[in-house]
């Protein structure tokens, strides 16, 4: 459960000049950023798996905005390294409460340490958006499936996608317009149970929309017994490459984001049972 903070921002100029002598720092893989750098204070905080620590963080900046999908550069005052973590929540909570969600594995990386070790309810930090990871349609754009692939942590960006996508069957159901999507089928392999994360938000999603939405939870190293919610829902092993191709159309689009060999596995099965290459989107974390 989250545990919130949320008093005005105190005077945050020493961390807006921070950042300007990190300007020319990247996290590895980021690409050339354009988009605003606004701080931003930590105002919730849950353990969502045994090494996962989600966050919320309210912005400072009301021009800041994001796709769902794409990441956040993390800076934090007195670390030198820059973070990079994925949103995990949709561009509407942003509108809405001017929040993200970040989940951030514990790993000996400095920004994942902190978040970890240091971080606290009042802390204040600063983000920056980039990444060509994202789904993000317009009205007039032609219906698509979407496919999801996730491995462990890699759940971040597809998460995002599948509660944009949600917002957008919510405004099509209640509005009668906008973009209309197609089906959705998520598929999430993680070690155990345990380490899936966000079970709940996304059996609720699937609950929600029964018609659109679907998902198939995988778990290789299974050593507990699995619980009766979750157990229609799991399959024992990895997931396989027929699985995938039994949704192969040309209306659907597949996103994957999960170890490097797994996102390039499911990448080269695309194309060899030839997918169109801007039907294929990918992200790699390490």
């Amino acid at each position: 459960m989250y545990r919130f903070f949320s008093p005005p921002y105190s005077d945050y100029r020493k961390l807006i000049y921070h950042l300007k002598g990190c300007q020319g720092l990247r996290h590895k893989g980021s690409s050339p950023f354009t988009s605003i750098v606004s701080a931003a204070k930590v105002c919730g905080a849950a353990s969502e798996s045994p090494s996962v620590k989600s966050l919320r963080l309210l912005i400072a900046d009301q021009d800041f905005s994001f796709k769902a999908g794409q990441w956040v550069d993390f800076f934090i005052p007195g670390v030198s390294v820059v973070g990079g973590f994925s949103i995990c929540s949709s561009p509407r909570l942003l509108e809405q409460e001017r929040m993200i969600e970040l989940a951030v594995k514990y790993t000996n990386h400095p920004p994942a340490l902190w978040v970890h070790d240091k971080c606290t309810l009042d802390s204040e930090v600063a983000v920056r958006v980039g990444g060509e990871f994202f789904f993000d349609p317009q009205p007039a754009e032609a219906s698509r499936n979407l496919v999801l692939i996730a491995g462990g942590v890699g759940i971040n960006p597809l998460l995002s996608i599948l509660r944009h996508a949600a917002h957008l069957l919510r405004e099509q159901a209640n509005k009668g317009h906008g973009y209309e999507i197609g089906s959705i089928k998520l598929f999430y392999s993680a070690k155990n149970t345990s380490e899936l994360l966000f079970k709940k938000n996304i059996l609720d999603l699937v609950n929600e929309f029964p018609e659109k939405i679907a998902c198939s939870l995988h778990v290789t190293k299974q050593t507990t017994q699995i619980s009766a919610e979750l157990k229609p829902y799991i399959t024992e092993g990895r997931i396989t490459e027929k699985e995938i191709r039994d949704h192969i159309s040309k209306e659907t689009l597949f996103y994957i984001c999960g170890p490097p060999p797994m996102t390039d596995f499911f990448s080269k099965q695309l194309e060899n049972n030839h997918v169109p290459k801007e039907h294929i989107y990918f992200e790699k974390w390490w």
